[in-house]
């Protein structure tokens, strides 16, 4: 049991309400006896009393009085991040960037980004092993499908994770996707607009091209550029999503006839197509590079290189990755 303390507001708990402060700093403090607290004014904010929904504001001091459980990050490692040393070393391979604010990194193929049936791995569990000092985990904005590679943006403060979220819903950040498809698209670069709805098989969820106003769609825009081409069986596309549909890269490359090699949810040729030998049946999409305003000001550009499995496709195929430029929109 500690003593009274004084604890300073974090310009990263700008606006936070004053029961989740508590929850992230003491996490083991029941709601019921924060209100007991706040109640008999034992609690205060900069010396006034406070009610468990104030938004605290930064250089802001919190009293806490003498509790019964820790304050978050406080004393020994726990076995949790005992338990996660490994991940820990794991991410450090997959790192492209960072800074004081944010991570990005090359998410390999096969890892899911957050958890659910069947999945006991993920980059989300895995950010529990890069909790900082204050016991604050790294948060994720955005999310690439589990067999998508490349480049995987996580804030490392709360405020920073609010400033990233709303660039993605702004749509102020440049996503550039690369993937290997069967056939050549009839136009060299065009954009595709669809409406997308969800629907349940036995194989999970799968999204599917609907007419306007159907219920539960949503409207997807994607470009894509044609980079090289293997004669007719194959083509090196660019993608760049202007929307953020579940699946959208790779319902709207079997839309227009040409789906991503490997995948195995959107991927149908006829009986008299063959897979090239040599290339992998996994799926050929990857997250290249993003470009997203920094939570502090300015830009972060991040690319990531490819896979070991689209590697060993492209070199196959004698694709040069230099040939690569920017869709021009």
């Amino acid at each position: 049991m500690a003593g009274v303390q004084q604890i300073e507001v974090d310009k990263d708990e700008s606006g936070m309400r004053l029961d989740r402060w508590f929850k992230a700093h003491f996490p083991g403090l029941g709601f019921g006896h924060l209100q007991k607290l706040l109640r008999s004014g034992q609690i205060r904010v900069s010396g006034s009393r406070a009610k468990a929904d104030t938004r605290l504001e930064p250089g802001q001091v919190v009293r806490v009085p003498p509790l019964d459980v820790d304050r978050k990050g406080d004393g020994q490692a726990t076995a949790h991040s005992l338990r996660n040393t490994g991940d820990g070393e794991a991410l450090s391979q997959m790192l492209l960037y960072e800074d004081p604010k944010v991570f990005v990194f090359n998410k390999p193929a096969g890892l899911a980004v957050q958890g659910g049936s069947g999945v006991n791995r993920h980059v989300d569990g895995m950010l529990e092993a890069l909790r900082n000092k204050k016991g604050e985990k790294p948060r994720l904005v955005h999310r690439l499908d589990r067999d998508t590679s490349g480049v995987l943006v996580v804030a490392r403060t709360r405020q920073a994770a609010m400033r990233l979220a709303e660039a993605f819903r702004a749509r102020d950040t440049k996503k550039t996707y690369w993937a290997l498809v069967k056939g050549v698209p009839n136009r060299d670069e065009a954009r595709i607009s669809t409406w997308l709805a969800k629907e349940q098989t036995p194989d999970g969820d799968r999204m599917r091209v609907v007419k306007h106003g159907e219920p539960d769609s949503d409207h997807a825009v994607s470009n894509y550029r044609i980079v090289e081409r293997a004669g007719s069986a194959l083509s090196w596309l660019e993608m760049e999503p202007y929307t953020g549909r579940t699946h959208q890269l790779r319902v709207h490359a079997a839309y227009i006839g040409c789906p991503i090699i490997g995948d195995p949810k959107y991927f149908e040729a006829d009986q008299n197509w063959e897979f090239p030998g040599g290339i992998q049946k996994r799926l050929h999409l990857h997250a290249r590079r993003i470009v997203i305003p920094h939570p502090n000001g300015g830009k972060i550009d991040v690319t990531a290189p490819l896979p070991p499995h689209m590697r060993q496709s492209w070199n196959l195929l004698g694709f040069d990755e230099a040939s690569a430029e920017p869709i021009s929109g």
